[in-house]
Order: C-alpha cells, then sequence, then structure tokens
C-alpha cells in the first residue's frame, strides 16, 4: 500500500520546477559588458543560452533546460530619454496586463498568456532602457516568486 503512495509522490514531484527541488539555486551577476547593464542571474536555473535577444537591443536570452522558462537581459537604446511611461507607451504591451507599476526611474508590466506569466522590468539608465523580461507557466507562480522578485530587485544599469 506504501508503493502507490510513493509513486504518486514522485509522479507530482517530477512536475515541480527542477528549481524547487534543488534548494540551492546558484547565482551570478550577468552584466551586459557594451552597456554595464547587470542584474543577479540563477545559472542553476537558466542554463542555455539562446543568443541575442529578440526585438533588438543589446543583451542576453537564456532558457531552463526543457525550455518551459526564459530569461532575457537586455539594454535598449532611449536616445530621446523617454519616461518609463512613454517608453512603455511606444512598446505597446498586450492586451490583458494584470500587474503595472511605473515611477519615473523604471516601469514592471506583467500578464498572463497561453497559460504563461510574462514578466517585464524595465530601469531608465543614462540613454537607455535596461531590461528584464521572463517568461514562465502559470501553474508554476509560486515557485517562480522569489526568483522573479531577486532578479527584479538587482536589474542594475
Amino acid at each position: 500500500m506504501r508503493a502507490p503512495c510513493l509513486s504518486a509522490a514522485v509522479i507530482l514531484l517530477g512536475f515541480l520546477p527542477q528549481f524547487a527541488l534543488a534548494g540551492d539555486t546558484e547565482w551570478r551577476r550577468y552584466v551586459i559588458p557594451s552597456t554595464g547593464t547587470s542584474v543577479d542571474m540563477p545559472v542553476s536555473i537558466f542554463t542555455s543560452d539562446a543568443g541575442a535577444p529578440d526585438g533588438g537591443g543589446t543583451g542576453r536570452r537564456f532558457f531552463t533546460e526543457d525550455r518551459r522558462a526564459d530569461l532575457t537581459v537586455q539594454s535598449v537604446a532611449n536616445p530621446a530619454n523617454d519616461s518609463p511611461a512613454t517608453f512603455l507607451g511606444k512598446m505597446q504591451p498586450p492586451a490583458g496586463i494584470v500587474y503595472k507599476r511605473v515611477t519615473s526611474d523604471f516601469f514592471v508590466v506583467s500578464s498572463i498568456r497561453n497559460d504563461r506569466i510574462w514578466y517585464n522590468r524595465c530601469n531608465r539608465g543614462n540613454g537607455s532602457m535596461n531590461c528584464v523580461m521572463i517568461n514562465y507557466p502559470v501553474a508554476e507562480k509560486r515557485q517562480w516568486d522569489a526568483v522573479v522578485t531577486r532578479i527584479s530587485r538587482t536589474l542594475r544599469g
């Protein structure tokens, strides 16, 4: 009778994100050499470097090994030195934003698309916007909350 319970537990654990099981997430500072934009990045979670970010700017895009989540660290030119509110307006964010915070120094927006959470934070730099974008499954929100918070709070540019 104990074997079926153990099997069920193993099956359920198999669906949890790998980092939730690992316990010790390894973090390193990632820096975009050309701009100095930097962020703490969980290298034990985002293990695959996918190269340059989509949509221009400088930086890198990373994936989890199974590609169910991705992280983009990016510096985008802002030659007009637009405020975060103006820059966000020009981005034309997707409909369905569930969280939005805009200050004179940064903006954060988050929405849900195709059962995935889309999170974007951009800090105003000197002639640039320095951004992190994280996409991950809605079903794993609780496991991702602390990771997203640390990434967001450590963004510098």
